[in-house]
């Protein structure tokens, strides 16, 4: 089995500046998703100018750190919130939700779209292979900050961690969100494909990676399991993903049969 090395979570210190790995990881994410947004933007069917994808990261970056801190209090914190509602603010005390960040992002790309004139669906669209790289970014920014750790097991690549053997989940979730999500995504936009599809295949996509690998996860301690004593928030707030995935699937392949074949796109 192999040994957490206890990793600082301060990556470099200026002075009284404290830069933590976990802030670079989002850096990375938001970063590599630009410099992907720039490459998706010299298709020729992309809805995007590369000056737009410049503009629209800026959207991005406010969607997923507000989105994901208001998740963060909201959907794991609640009780904590109801308290202490100035906990909202203070985002230096750390915390983020994929599912907070997941809708504050949907809200950006609402306000952008209205912006610049593109239909909210076409911009999911062209944003969900990006995102990826960022979902990967994080999770490794949870393992070095030593957090979210999976069950107990005695698997030859558990990890030590304060003497018990355990999942590296965090690792996981980097692996299936981050590197195999970010390869199915970019294969499946290298080619014009109907209106929805890209974005539901996002959310089956990652909606099944991080429904499989709650079962491996501890849940968080203050709440549980849901049901069943396997149910986890994690799963709850995932499962309409993976439904919704599947229906603008569903749309998007219907909407393509039902057009002339030199109409599809």
């Amino acid at each position: 089995m192999l040994i957490y090395p206890e990793i600082d979570p301060i990556a470099l210190e200026i002075g009284p500046l404290a830069v933590r790995w976990y802030g670079l990881m989002y850096v990375i994410g938001i970063l590599g998703g630009w410099w992907l947004g720039r490459v998706q933007a010299r298709r020729p069917w992309s809805p995007l100018t590369e000056e737009q994808v410049d503009d629209m990261v800026t959207w991005i970056a406010l969607g997923v750190i507000l989105g994901g801190r208001m998740g963060s209090v909201l959907f794991y914190n609640f009780s904590d919130f109801l308290s202490d509602p100035l906990m909202l603010l203070r985002l230096w005390e750390g915390g983020m939700s994929f599912h907070g960040g997941f809708l504050g992002v949907l809200l950006a790309m609402v306000l952008y779209g209205r912006k610049i004139g593109v239909g909210f669906w076409t911009l999911t669209d062209f944003i969900a292979p990006l995102i990826p790289l960022g979902l990967g970014a994080g999770r490794v920014g949870n393992f070095i900050n030593g957090e979210l750790w999976g069950k107990m097991t005695d698997v030859p690549w558990a990890f030590i961690v304060n003497g018990i053997p355990r999942h590296a989940s965090q690792l996981y979730e980097a692996f299936l969100e981050g590197f195999v999500l970010l390869i199915l995504l970019w294969w499946f936009a290298s080619k014009p494909r109907p209106r929805l599809a890209v974005s539901g295949m996002f959310l089956v996509g990652y909606g099944l990676s991080r429904f499989f690998v709650e079962f491996y996860r501890l849940p968080d301690a203050h709440i549980g399991y849901m049901a069943w004593g396997w149910l986890t928030r994690g799963q709850l707030l995932t499962a309409p993903m993976i439904l919704w995935g599947i229906c603008l699937l569903w749309l998007a392949w219907k909407r393509q049969a039902s057009q002339p074949a030199g109409q599809q796109a």
